[in-house]
This record gives structure tokens, C-alpha cells and sequence, in this order.
């Protein structure tokens, strides 16, 4: 797909510092209890997890936050928390590692959304979720696209992260992508069912297989299946890219007018997908906003997918090891 020189690559990554990306979405704070496993219950047959520890992160759109800032660059997350203690909770952790925090508005109405993972013996044993879907306020939104506006001369790109839980509605997307074009910004979208099709014109859009398959009505059985939806996506979308994940199976990008390019995982191990699309749609767009091409954002973006696989929970991306396993790759072409 591409190859980068040493040059090129160090080029690249001394780029990412600095780079203001504005992330809107579904802000979530994810929980951790980690513990190991002994027993069974003898109430039902389920395990009996001995807690070791707790621990908390920022989740969904705030993570994607996180790792824009891993990678060198100032995150804007533009979301709703509400007036609860998990809602504190993630302002706190906002505050302390120094981002911006204009863009979190509160909301009495929801509750934060939580996802609360239970992990033994390095495996995920069950999630809980907490959270409400309704639609945000006209009100809302209007406070989401005055953030924008209030920023927009420091931004280098938009992030529209959508998990269905309410703050990315229709009318937002338009406006969002409007207010981008207009300003010459650079904008990505990871998209979830239910907007699917709202998202017209923007620079990369991002949907993993199963989205694929349920907003086509089709089967990506095979690479050439995947080649045709990538494509109709594009056409459908008017997108200047199209970059369809799917999993253990890699990447495949589509530029608009272009043929369709395959990008082979580069996960060696997974020991946990959580957070893998956070991560790729953060470091593709840094890497736009960087001056990399399409192509060569893909690839970073790829191999930062694969590094967290390997994580147990949600972690960012370091840029660090990012580097590190891009050149390993160069020094050692036939390992990876």
C-alpha cells in the first residue's frame, strides 16, 4: 500500500505535536474492576471475581480524546456529561491531564454514560452499562456548534464520534460538516447504524464490517464484496474516502475516483479490541492534519490499531511505540 522511508516517518510523527483536533461525540467514562477467579458461585453458575483493584478511564468519544493528546496533539471534546459523580469523575480526569474543557457541557436530564468492565485473569468477564439514548436539545446542539465556532481558528481537523447514545443527531451532523467545509477543515467520522447515511462530503469515513453489512443489507463475505461496498459507500456518500476496518482482516481504503487498496492487519496479538476504533480514527486524522496522504494516514492508523490490541482494556496509543513498530517494520519488512 506504502512504504515509509526513515525520513519520511520521523517527518511525519515530529508533525503530529501541536495539532488541535476537535472531537465531538459520545462522551463515556469507562470503569475497571480487576481481580482474578477461583470459584464459581454456588447461587448460580457464574464466576466469583475477587476484586484487586479499580481503576477509571475516559471512554467513547473522550477516548479518542485521549489519544489524540497520546499522539502529541491538544484534543477539543465537545460532549454532554451530566450533573452526576460520574460526570465529575470525567472532568476530573479532563482537568488533570490539562485538556481543554469548554466543550463538556452539562446535562441534568441524562446521567454520564458508564461502561463498567469486570476483568479476571486478563480476560473480559462481563460489561455493565449505564447510560440514556434520547436526543440531545436543540439547545444542545446549539451550545456543541458555539464551541466550534469559538475555536475554529486553532482547529487543524473534526472528529465525529458516534455511538448511538444521543448527543450526534441528524441535524448536528449537517451543521458540523457544513461549519468543516467551510473552514477548510479537515473531517472524519466513526459512524454507528443509526446516522449512517447523514454523513455526506466529509474526508474520511470510517465504518467497521458489521456497520457495513447492516446499513448495505449485504454480506461482506469476501475481499471483493468489501471492494463493492467501499465504493458505493463513496458514490453514496460523496466522500473523498472511505476506509472500511474489519478486524483481524485489516483495512480497506477507497479513495474517491480510485480503486479500492487493502491494508493487512498488523495486530500480533489481541488480547482486547475495546477501543481499537477509538484509537484508529484518532490517529488517522492526526496524521491528515499532519500532512500525511490518505494512504499513508491509513497505514499509521493501522498499525496504531493493532498496539492496543495487544492491551488488555482501553489504552491510547503512545506515539513512542507507534514509531518504533513503524520502523521496525521498515528494518524488518518480512516479520510483520
Amino acid at each position: 500500500m506504502v512504504t515509509f522511508t526513515h525520513f519520511r516517518l520521523q517527518t511525519l510523527l515530529g508533525n503530529l505535536s501541536g495539532k488541535r483536533v476537535a472531537v465531538v461525540g459520545d462522551l463515556m467514562l469507562d470503569r475497571y474492576y480487576w481481580g482474578s477467579v477461583a470459584r464459581i458461585s454456588p447461587e448460580a453458575p457464574v464466576p466469583v471475581v475477587e476484586v484487586e483493584s479499580e481503576s477509571t478511564r475516559l471512554g467513547g468519544a473522550a477516548n479518542v480524546a485521549n489519544n489524540v493528546a497520546s499522539l502529541g496533539g491538544t484534543p477539543l471534546m465537545i460532549g454532554v456529561t451530566g450533573d452526576d459523580e460520574a460526570g465529575k469523575s470525567l472532568r476530573s480526569i479532563v482537568a488533570e491531564n490539562k485538556f481543554p474543557g469548554e466543550g463538556l457541557l452539562v446535562d441534568s436530564s441524562r446521567p454520564t454514560t458508564v461502561k463498567t468492565r469486570v476483568i479476571a485473569d486478563h480476560q473480559h468477564v462481563v460489561r455493565v452499562d449505564r447510560e440514556v439514548k434520547a436526543e440531545i436539545s436543540e439547545e444542545t446542539q446549539g451550545k456543541i456548534l458555539d464551541v466550534l465556532q469559538r475555536n475554529v481558528k486553532s482547529l487543524d481537523a473534526i472528529i465525529i464520534e458516534d455511538y448511538n447514545k444521543g448527543v450526534i443527531v441528524k441535524s448536528l451532523i449537517h451543521e458540523i460538516i457544513d461549519f468543516a467545509k467551510r473552514n477548510g477543515l479537515i473531517i472524519t467520522v466513526d459512524p454507528k447504524f443509526s446516522n449512517f447515511f447523514e454523513y455526506k462530503r466529509v474526508t474520511v469515513f470510517k465504518p467497521n464490517r458489521k456497520e457495513t453489512e447492516e446499513a448495505l443489507g449485504v454480506r461482506l463475505h469476501d475481499q471483493g464484496s468489501v471492494d463493492r461496498a467501499a465504493k458505493a459507500l463513496v458514490d453514496r456518500l460523496e466522500a473523498e474516502n472511505v476506509l472500511l476496518t474489519l478486524g483481524e482482516h485489516g483495512m480497506t481504503l477507497v479513495e474517491r475516483g480510485g480503486a479500492a487498496v487493502h491494508v493487512p492487519t498488523m495486530a500480533r496479538k489481541v488480547a482486547d479490541v475495546s477501543g481499537a476504533g477509538d484509537t484508529v480514527i484518532s490517529t488517522l486524522t492526526m496524521a491528515l492534519a499532519a500532512g500525511a496522504s490518505v494512504r499513508e494516514a491509513s497505514m499509521l492508523a493501522n498499525f496504531a490499531g493493532g498496539i492496543v490490541c495487544g492491551e488488555v482494556g482501553i489504552v491510547p496509543i503512545d506515539v513512542k511505540v507507534l514509531g518504533e513498530t513503524v520502523l521496525d517494520s521498515i528494518n524488518h519488512p518480512g516479520d510483520v
